[in-house]
This record gives structure tokens, C-alpha cells and sequence, in this order.
């Protein structure tokens, strides 16, 4: 299967670490649901902001998409990385709009040691960049 542009778009901003290419993939109503956070977060500014320090948080040397899953708009993309140790393995469940947009970003984490240590590390970018 081919990938999607919205996916290929992704995937490049994961390998580059593009802030201004990331917003420019949100929707306006964008929604991200966090491994450790109880509510959805609601709107591209906070859906940035958690994509963003995610992005410096696990995509380190050792971040991997091992396997993809892919609909008309959306994809379910397993990913693994190590921090401190800990193999941290979990999927992004993403889905975009006809305008090719992400509108609702979800990311479930495995196991409990490694949603723990995301946990610390995300909180501990999140409030420096407040």
C-alpha cells in the first residue's frame, strides 16, 4: 500500500524536527489524546505544543516506526523508542481531513515502566516550555 501524503508529510517532520512544518499539518480543531493525560486535548495550540515536546522527548537515535496501518484518512503507526533504558513501544492513531490536515492525534504507550518514565520526561518539557 502506498503511504498517504498526510503520512509522508509525518514522517518527515519526525525525521526533522520541523516545528513550522508541524503546524502547518494541524488542523485548527485538532485533538490529541496523551498515554497519561485523562481528557483530550483540544485545539492546534495544545496539540502542538504535546506533538512538539514528544518529538524531543522520544525521538532520539534509537526512535524506530516499526509497522504502519493505513485507511482512506487514517493510520496506525507503531513506533519504539529507548530512554534511560527503557524500551518505551507504542502507536500513533492519526486522522486527517479532506484538506489532508491532522485532526485527531492519539498515542498509546506500553509498558507501564516506559508510560511512567514519558510521563516524567513530557512533563518536564511541557513546563519548560511554559
Amino acid at each position: 500500500m502506498t503511504s498517504s501524503p498526510v503520512i509522508e508529510r509525518w514522517h518527515q517532520i519526525v525525521k526533522t524536527k520541523d516545528a513550522a512544518q508541524l503546524q502547518a499539518l494541524l488542523a485548527d480543531n485538532a485533538v490529541f489524546e496523551s498515554p497519561v493525560v485523562h481528557t483530550p486535548q483540544l485545539g492546534k495550540a495544545i496539540t502542538f505544543k504535546y506533538l512538539h515536546a514528544a518529538m524531543h522527548v522520544l525521538n532520539n537515535d534509537s526512535f524506530v516506526y516499526l509497522n504502519e496501518w493505513q485507511a482512506e484518512r487514517s493510520a496506525v503507526l507503531e513506533f519504539q523508542s529507548t530512554i534511560e533504558g527503557i524500551v518505551i513501544n507504542g502507536v500513533d492513531i492519526i486522522s486527517w481531513n479532506d484538506a489532508g490536515l491532522i485532526t485527531h492525534f492519539k498515542v498509546m504507550v506500553r509498558p507501564l515502566k516506559a508510560v511512567n518514565k514519558l510521563h516524567e520526561m513530557m512533563g518536564r518539557m511541557l513546563q519548560a516550555a511554559r
